[in-house]
């Protein structure tokens, strides 16, 4: 059994160069205890560099989102915008097409030689790009096909949302996703503690994790909190409290999943057990109250089949409020990470 603790991201909005170096030293120095070689951070340095010089010249309000995943010594860099969109991706992927003076001239086809992993969709509303970072030679753990994106309220320096996710032995899934009430460090202490009951025993009766999440929460504020199971059949079980909200997706299904009121740590009544089958090439998504509980489905279509970090983070840069933690957790349970 693999159980993996959540990342948050940390957000650079991109208005002038100065916010490139500082997303470029944040990296830097967050990696400097991993023992990386020279030539796996000059690789870092030069994606963060060229995605942000993308945003800064031609793009509408963008941003830069990195994720430093210590668990797998992995960063995660997503770069989006509103627009207006390339013309022509095809050409604008060839190694070696530079997006202008003044950048290390490697393009996107270099970045996406230089990253681990990449992906990238582009329409006129904005383009979504994903580049992970990886120490040479270090293999991809192989993993379910979890995406997600987690972002503190402005002004926060910690993310009051905590996720996490588990693969059983069988081929189970386990997903948690937990709403510390208000946000800050308080908040985040709540949403830890339930990172932490969730991570002792993710494949618990749904009931016993409940009840043992309300327990430890109890010297918390405590928060809203969403447990889903997936098994190898496409069963999908689910139980919670409160505003983080579950929906499974796919080009012709969005269901939504619903919990019962309360907060875990406050007071929830006995735990309610759902089970729905999972539609055929759907996703589900489960998401804190710092995203608008109501978008359109259809228009994250041409996503579905892309990594589940693009979903993601379109439905967060889309649909985030912008005033509370965000945070968005996409599992494709069909496919898996080589």
């Amino acid at each position: 059994m693999e159980v993996t603790h959540g990342w948050s991201h940390r957000s650079f909005q991109i208005t002038d160069p100065s916010c490139i170096g500082e997303a470029r030293r944040f990296c830097a120095k967050a990696v400097q205890h991993w023992s990386w070689a020279d030539a796996d951070t000059g690789r870092l340095a030069i994606i963060v560099t060229e995605l942000g010089t993308n945003l800064q010249r031609h793009a509408k309000n963008g941003a830069l989102w990195i994720a430093i995943k210590e668990q797998s010594q992995e960063v995660e860099v997503l770069a989006l915008d509103n627009g207006p969109g390339i013309n022509d991706v095809a050409r604008a992927m060839q190694d070696g097409m530079s997006t202008g003076s003044g950048s290390p001239g490697t393009g996107l086809g270099g970045i996406r030689r230089l990253a681990d992993d990449f992906d990238l969709y582009s329409a006129a509303s904005g383009t979504l790009c994903l580049a992970r970072v990886r120490a040479s030679g270090q293999a991809a753990v192989r993993r379910p096909h979890v995406g997600a994106v987690s972002l503190c309220a402005p002004g926060e320096t910690v993310c009051g949302d905590g996720w996490a996710f588990a693969l059983g032995d069988s081929g189970e899934v386990a997903v948690m996703v937990a709403d510390g009430l208000g946000h800050g460090i308080h908040a985040a202490e709540a949403a830890q503690a339930a990172v932490a009951v969730f991570a002792d025993a993710p494949f618990a009766a749904l009931e016993l994790c409940m009840q043992h999440t309300h327990a430890a929460l109890q010297s918390t504020r405590g928060a809203a909190l969403f447990l889903l199971r997936c098994d190898v059949a496409a069963q999908v079980r689910h139980t919670g409290a409160g505003n983080v909200l579950g929906r499974l997706v796919s080009g012709v299904t969005d269901r939504t999943l619903l919990t019962q009121h309360g907060t875990a740590g406050v007071q929830v009544r006995r735990p309610e057990i759902t089970c729905t089958q999972l539609p055929a090439h759907a996703v589900a998504v489960l998401y804190s109250d710092g995203v608008a509980s109501r978008w359109k489905s259809d228009e994250l279509s041409p996503l579905l089949s892309r990594d589940p970090t693009l979903l993601a983070a379109a439905i967060c840069w889309r649909h985030g409020r912008g005033r509370d933690d965000a945070t968005v957790v996409v599992l494709k349970p069909g496919d898996a990470l080589d």
